[in-house]
């Protein structure tokens, strides 16, 4: 049976014990606080989880344990589509395919390595078709890594009409992208789900179907609130929405280690180590530890707001 993969969709962490190997437990951990503060969608193996440090038989293991752990509760999809070589692509998608996720999420710089235009673009997605299941979800993510590639309107076009998309993270970070690429997906199952925070609220009142940028790993509880009152007219709405654009202004401080470091202060997980960020936060981003001391305690403010509010309505 077919399932949504939109809604709220936190980009996952990978946690990693001090000697770097996966930490087990604390992904356990990690996959319950997700659920429990309001994720659609779980996104397994992606850029936040450090795909491109993690090997292919860690980036399949990672899968199916996020899977285990979810037991059902939510989707989940996963990347990791990091090859340069056709056959060693075609090898980790099929590797990944076979993990039990709900959707396999494409890296639209991986099906142009090149970047030398739709043509290959194309016949990429054609060969991908080729290999995989006939009835597997698939997504698109306009990862940034090792470099953007945007989707032209034909190729979304394309893809919509294979009927096999239900899903793009999109990081075009253009609200009128956003909104064009939403009607280009009215009457399919192809979702638009915007990861920029500066345009969240924005792009989900023309029409992105929930948020998956990366300070989801910091209140994905706000974000969906704010998917649920995007259109209200509010004080709460208009200051949670300037909140949140703002928090995720400290992403270049050291992310993914900015969120690790984030969940180490919470307990989720006992280590802040990294792969890709293999530096002392607080030793090269100035005041980096009392900025996340504001977010938190931001954070917990509209918690509270949230909650008196829905508290009122109750009564």
């Amino acid at each position: 049976m077919a399932r949504n993969a939109h809604g709220i969709v936190p980009v996952m962490l990978t946690p990693l014990t001090p000697e770097n190997h996966i930490d087990w437990d604390g992904l356990e951990n990690l996959v319950e606080w997700y659920i429990r503060m309001g994720a659609d969608t779980l996104f397994a193996v992606c850029q936040s989880s450090e795909m491109q440090k993690l090997s292919l038989e860690e980036r399949v293991a990672l899968s199916k344990k996020v899977v285990s752990l979810a037991r059902g509760r939510v989707p989940v999809i996963a990347s990791g589509h990091i090859s340069e070589r056709t056959e060693d692509q075609r090898a980790e998608l099929k590797a990944m395919a076979d993990t039990g996720i709900d959707a396999l999420v494409l890296v639209t710089n991986r099906l142009d390595t090149a970047n030398a235009g739709s043509e290959v673009f194309r016949s990429s997605i054609d060969a991908v078709l080729s290999w995989l299941p006939g009835d597997l979800q698939l997504g698109l993510y306009e990862c940034p890594a090792p470099y953007r590639r945007l989707l032209s309107d034909d190729e979304f076009k394309f893809c919509r009409d294979t009927g096999r998309f239900v899903t793009l993270k999109d990081v075009s970070c253009d609200l009128e992208t956003v909104k064009r690429r939403v009607a280009l997906a009215e009457g399919s199952d192809f979702a638009v789900v915007n990861a920029n925070a500066a345009i969240a609220a924005a792009a989900m009142r023309v029409g992105s179907k929930g948020f998956s940028g990366v300070f989801t790993n910091f209140h994905p509880d706000l974000y969906a609130w704010l998917y649920r009152h995007a259109g209200e007219e509010s004080d709460l709405r208009r200051d949670l929405e300037l909140f949140l654009a703002l928090s995720a202004m400290a992403e270049p401080m050291g992310y993914p280690g900015l969120a690790k470091t984030y969940h180490n202060r919470l307990g989720t997980f006992s280590s802040p180590h990294s792969r890709v960020t293999d530096y002392d936060i607080a030793e090269r981003h100035w005041a980096v530890m009392p900025l996340l001391d504001h977010i938190h305690a931001g954070t917990e403010r509209f918690r509270q707001a949230i909650a008196r509010v829905e508290a009122s309505i109750e009564r």
